[in-house]
């Protein structure tokens, strides 16, 4: 979608030069006319990408993150420039499933440090705020930026304290109305691609919320760094079910129903 608005606007920006030097009616339009509009187009690309690598540098992770609709375009236009470019295709079921007037849970699992990029990819309209583990700001600072401008809230996974401050801070997003969460129950990332067992404190946030459950699954990410430019990799986001956390909030049996199904569309995939 971006490449076709870009690819629009550097039309405009041709004709509109037009105007001043009657670019059609030269003799040599033939190739200029060309030039011109894969020149509009590739600085228009360069432009989007450059204000989005400027509007991450200069966040400030001392004030509260400022969570902007023209940001979040920013992030899905970057996203469809470079997964096209990375020869990603990212296939998506169930998408109808997700709750489309209410603030929501998103649970997955994870096989790859990219997962939330695909996330982002597949449901650009949820505003999800990601938790993700505190060690993050030291080891992709620039992506740490990012995740703090989306209202994302990291989480110390060896202290039960302040993992509890984050499921609070978390829930509250929710019950605010401001955004919905994403979280990997797991807790770390599967380095063999088998389904880790749930860490259900995780799934307090949407009991506390009283939010439902959007259980997915990713499958394919871990092959994006070694097919990087040679091959196309599939990836597969599959929407499962929506839990109605109304109905249960013991997150112990939540927890078992997300783990089953979870295993069960993760050995399709394999």
């Amino acid at each position: 979608m971006i490449f076709k608005i870009y690819a629009f606007l550097a039309a405009v920006i041709t004709l509109l030069l037009d105007i001043p030097f009657e670019i059609f009616g030269q003799p040599h339009s033939w190739w200029l006319v060309p030039v011109l509009l894969i020149s509009s187009f590739v600085v228009l690309v360069i432009l989007h990408i450059s204000v989005f690598a400027i509007s991450i540098l200069t966040v400030n992770l001392n004030k509260p993150p400022q969570d902007t609709d023209f940001f979040r375009l920013m992030v899905n236009g970057f996203l469809q420039m470079a997964l096209p470019l990375l020869r990603v295709k990212v296939h998506m079921t169930g998408l109808e499933k997700i709750p489309q007037d209410e603030p929501f849970l998103l649970v997955s699992n994870h096989i790859h440090d990219l997962d939330p990029a695909i996330i982002y990819y597949a449901v650009p309209n949820a505003r999800l705020a990601f938790i993700g583990k505190k060690e993050v700001r030291d080891l992709f600072p620039f992506i740490y930026k990012a995740l703090h401008k989306l209202s994302g809230l990291p989480i110390d996974r060896e202290n039960n304290r302040e993992a509890a401050k984050t499921i609070i801070s978390a829930a509250r997003l929710i019950k605010e109305k401001t955004n919905s969460v994403a979280v990997f129950p797991e807790g770390y990332v599967s380095l063999s691609g088998e389904l880790l067992p749930i860490r259900n404190g995780a799934l307090k946030i949407a009991t506390k919320s009283q939010a439902k459950i959007v259980v997915c699954t990713l499958w394919g990410t871990k092959d994006i760094p070694k097919n990087l430019l040679k091959r196309k990799t599939d990836i597969y986001f599959d929407v499962l079910e929506v839990i109605d956390t109304a109905d249960n909030t013991h997150t112990v049996e939540i927890g078992d129903k997300i783990h089953e199904l979870m295993q069960k569309s993760i050995s399709i995939r394999k």
